[in-house]
């Protein structure tokens, strides 16, 4: 793999990523990872509908299916990726060749769907990834990092190197006590802020009395860690009908409950500070995931 020709093509934007005529303007690439600590919450779909909230604000978007033996990020979308991941570490592809658009703004980094090869990555695989994404800087405003669920070495390294993390819980006893693990693991790899969304809430009440229970035990339990109520999401059949329609619920459905709860939480984000002293960017991202810092 030619890691200086493939940087070199990203700097000048010659890559198919989404927007290429502002590829050259240069911006602060603000990294989030979006986890959760069991599947079934939801997360996959955020992240995709996060992802246009932040294209209609006028936001160039790529996510990273981090997930990198199942790939999900696409199928949400309706896309159908030629290649993915697994091409960059093999050497076999570079990754802006990867780059899938699922829309004007929002480009897709696909996960190898079904290869269990790649789910736990080596330190030289780390370290070649490093030099693919540090030219992605000057083309996006927002990194979503869509993690695997659970506590893989995997999904802690992505989250801890992330500059902001957004834990996917739900109402569900199993889903909160998978949370609370999620974000114990974290806490003793040296993370310390943590934005808790709960997804398919019944109501504001249901997503405080959530927050509450996880925020009380860490309190108790993890001196120093910082939970941020982030928000919630109300249950909304739409949002099922769009999964089965392979499509955003924001996009298909744009009035329903959950769309209009997830334009607003995405205009949140963009209002308000990462809460960590990171650089923001996906160099920075990059560099914390390799060190383990």
């Amino acid at each position: 793999m030619d890691q200086a020709s493939s940087l070199r093509k990203l700097i000048r934007g010659k890559s198919e990523a989404p927007s290429r005529s502002r590829a050259t303007t240069k911006t602060s690439t603000r990294v989030i990872s979006i986890t959760s600590g069991k599947g079934g919450v939801g997360k996959t779909n955020m992240v995709a509908n996060l992802a246009v909230a932040f294209a209609n604000k006028g936001k160039r978007v790529l996510i990273f299916d981090a997930d990198l033996g199942l790939a999900n990020v696409d199928i949400v979308f309706g896309i159908h990726p030629e290649y993915h991941i697994g091409h960059v570490i093999t050497g076999e592809k570079e990754l802006a060749e990867i780059i899938a658009p699922a829309s004007d703004h929002i480009g897709v980094i696909p996960a190898a769907s079904g290869d269990t090869h790649f789910a736990d990555l080596t330190e030289g695989q780390k370290l070649s990834l490093l030099a693919e994404f540090e030219g992605l800087d000057n083309l996006y405003d927002i990194l979503l990092i869509d993690t695997a669920a659970g506590i893989s070495s995997n999904v802690i390294y992505f989250n801890s190197a992330a500059e902001e993390c957004i834990v996917i819980v739900t109402g569900e006893p199993t889903s909160v006590t998978d949370a609370y693990g999620m974000i114990k693991v974290m806490f003793l790899n040296g993370s310390k802020h943590f934005k808790l969304l709960v997804n398919m809430a019944r109501g504001l009440q249901e997503a405080k009395a959530v927050y509450a229970t996880l925020n009380q035990a860490a309190d108790r339990f993890l001196k120093g860690a910082v939970l941020e109520f982030l928000g919630y999401v109300p249950y909304d059949d739409y949002l099922r009908q769009a999964v089965v329609g392979r499509k955003p619920v924001i996009e298909q459905f744009p009035y329903s409950a959950a769309s209009r709860s997830i334009t607003k939480l995405a205009e949140h984000i963009l209002k308000t500070p990462s809460g960590t002293t990171g650089s923001g960017n996906i160099s920075f991202f990059m560099n914390r995931l390799i060190s383990g810092d």
